[in-house]
C-alpha cells in the first residue's frame, strides 16, 4: 500500500512480506526508496493497509497475517512522560476502555475454562471419537538464483513440532538466520 504515515505530505510505501517483515519506505529523493522502519511479525503478511482506524488524528498501519490475525502499528504515543512528583491521570475515556477490556478478558477466560471442561468430559466418555483436526498449509518452494538453492517455507495455523523431508537424491540443508529449527540428518535406506 502507499500511505503518508510519517505525515510529511509524501506517501510512503508500505510493504508486507511472506517472511513476516513489515517495512516502511520513504522517497526522500528521486533515487531509490529509503527504509525508514521495519517490524518483524511471527507469520507471513497477507495484506497491508494504511489509514486512520482507532483514533482520530493518529494514522495507523494494519497488517493481516496468514492465520487471520490483525496487527496494528499506530502513530499515537503509547507512553506519557510525567514530571517529578506528578501523577499520571487517565482520562475517563481511557479508564472506561481499560475497564471494558478487563471485563472482556475475564469473560473470555471463563469461556475457555468452560470449553476445556466440556472437552475433558467428552474425551473421557465411552462414546468419544478422536479425529485429526483439519488445517490448511501455506507452503512455498522457491528458487534463490543468487546461490542456486531452494527455500522451503511451511506455515500452518498450529505449532509445527517436526518436519520430515525425504529425498531420492542427496541434498544439503542450509541454515538461515530466521530459522529456529534444529536440523538432524539420517541416512536413507537404499531399498
Amino acid at each position: 500500500d502507499s500511505f503518508d504515515i510519517l505525515g510529511d505530505g509524501v506517501k510512503e510505501l508500505l510493504v508486507g512480506r511472506d517472511d513476516g517483515v513489515l517495512e516502511i519506505y520513504n522517497f526522500e529523493s528521486a533515487d531509490d526508496p529509503v527504509l525508514r522502519y521495519d517490524h518483524a511479525l511471527s507469520e507471513s503478511i497477507a495484506s497491508i493497509q494504511g489509514g486512520c482506524v482507532g483514533k482520530d488524528g493518529y494514522d495507523e498501519i494494519l497488517a493481516s497475517t496468514y492465520s487471520g490475525w490483525l496487527t496494528g502499528l499506530t502513530t499515537e504515543p503509547v507512553h506519557r512522560e510525567g514530571g517529578s512528583g506528578e501523577e499520571l491521570k487517565l482520562s475517563q475515556e481511557m479508564q472506561s476502555k481499560i475497564s471494558s477490556l478487563r471485563n472482556e478478558l475475564e469473560h473470555l477466560q471463563m469461556k475457555v475454562l468452560q470449553e476445556r471442561e466440556k472437552y475433558q468430559q467428552s474425551s473421557q466418555s465411552s462414546t468419544a471419537v478422536s479425529s485429526v483436526p483439519a488445517f490448511s498449509v501455506n507452503d512455498k518452494f522457491t528458487l534463490n538464483k543468487d546461490d542456486a538453492s531452494y527455500s522451503l517455507i511451511l506455515e500452518v495455523q498450529t505449532a509445527i513440532d517436526n518436519v520430515l523431508v525425504q529425498s531420492d537424491v542427496p541434498i544439503d540443508l542450509l541454515d538461515v538466520d530466521k530459522n529456529s529449527a534444529v536440523v538432524s540428518f539420517s541416512s536413507c535406506d537404499s531399498e
